[in-house]
């Protein structure tokens, strides 16, 4: 039996549509975990962050241990640690080793300190000021010490890279919408004379539109689940170049099925929403209009 060109045709234009969407949408999903990978990045460097309350030298270690514990159960606190006298002049000494104050004064001048590292959410101006306020108000802490133009300019920086990120995913999400919406534009421009051809015989607009549109939904699931299997197909890849990290593990399962589950509506609504409105168009227009659109 001789193969039906038309038929070859419509298969060919269904592969296009369907390669064309599952690369978008694969370039779309790395974007994605590139994003959420970035906003952890962006809090554990937040994290970093220190605030250093420096101690009373009249201090007793019960006082110490309970203001350290009063700190530990903050909203705002991440983690504390407690640097003893000694230990802080072996900091020292570790750093400088050629000057030994403790030598030269006779005694340790160093205070006792407690290192506080707050949650990403507080590292800011506005919420660092009032916690100084909080940390100074106990009677066991001497002086409160962070580095507020470091903190300041780590935020705007931050704050720089993450638009420029957004930017970015913003204007590769409206190429992507025309990239798709041109192949599919131009795979009911090959039918326009079948459609013409329906409608002349009596078939109504919902009557022809409803295969080209169940068509649409089943490319844009194709292309979805092929993205999908892409994505982790790279991270697998990616995985084996760098075996010292665990790679898969940097998301947790819900991630995945977020950004798969989101990326099977956006294949299907934008195969969808094309098909509709290029089939509107051939629909409405006129006999002799067909050999000039």
């Amino acid at each position: 039996m001789a193969p039906n060109p038309f038929v070859n045709r419509l298969r060919s234009a269904s592969i296009t549509t369907v390669v064309s969407i599952s690369l978008v949408l694969f370039i779309l999903g790395l974007l994605s975990l590139l994003i959420i990978d970035w906003q952890k990045i962006s809090r554990s460097v937040k994290e970093q962050a220190n605030v250093m309350l420096f101690l009373n030298k009249d201090v007793k270690e019960a006082d110490i241990a309970k203001l350290q514990k009063s700190l530990d159960v903050s909203p705002y606190v991440r983690s504390t640690a407690y640097i003893s006298k000694d230990s802080a002049m072996k900091q020292l000494l570790s750093v400088n080793t050629k000057d030994d104050p403790q030598q030269l004064l006779g005694y340790n001048p160093l205070p006792a300190s407690i290192n506080v590292h707050l949650k990403a959410d507080y590292i800011n101006s506005d919420s660092l000021k009032w916690i100084e306020k909080q940390f100074a108000a106990h009677a066991e802490v001497k002086e409160v010490i962070y580095q507020s133009s470091f903190i300041d300019s780590m935020n705007r920086n931050l704050k720089k890279i993450t638009l420029i990120m957004a930017g970015f995913g913003l204007l590769l999400l409206v190429v992507a919408l025309a990239l798709i919406n041109n192949t599919i534009r131009l795979t009911i421009y090959s039918k326009r004379f079948l459609i013409k051809t329906m409608q002349l015989v009596g078939a109504t607009q919902s009557f022809i539109r409803r295969p080209f549109l169940w068509r649409s939904v089943l490319h844009g699931v194709y292309a979805s689940l092929i993205s999908i299997c892409m994505i982790l197909a790279t991270l697998r890849m990616a995985q084996t170049e760098m075996a010292d990290f665990d790679l898969m593990r940097l998301h947790d399962l819900n991630t995945y099925l977020i950004l798969g589950g989101l990326l099977l509506s956006l294949g299907v609504f934008i195969s969808a929403f094309s098909t509709f409105f290029a089939m509107r168009r051939y629909l409405r227009l006129k006999t002799d209009d067909l050999y000039y659109h």
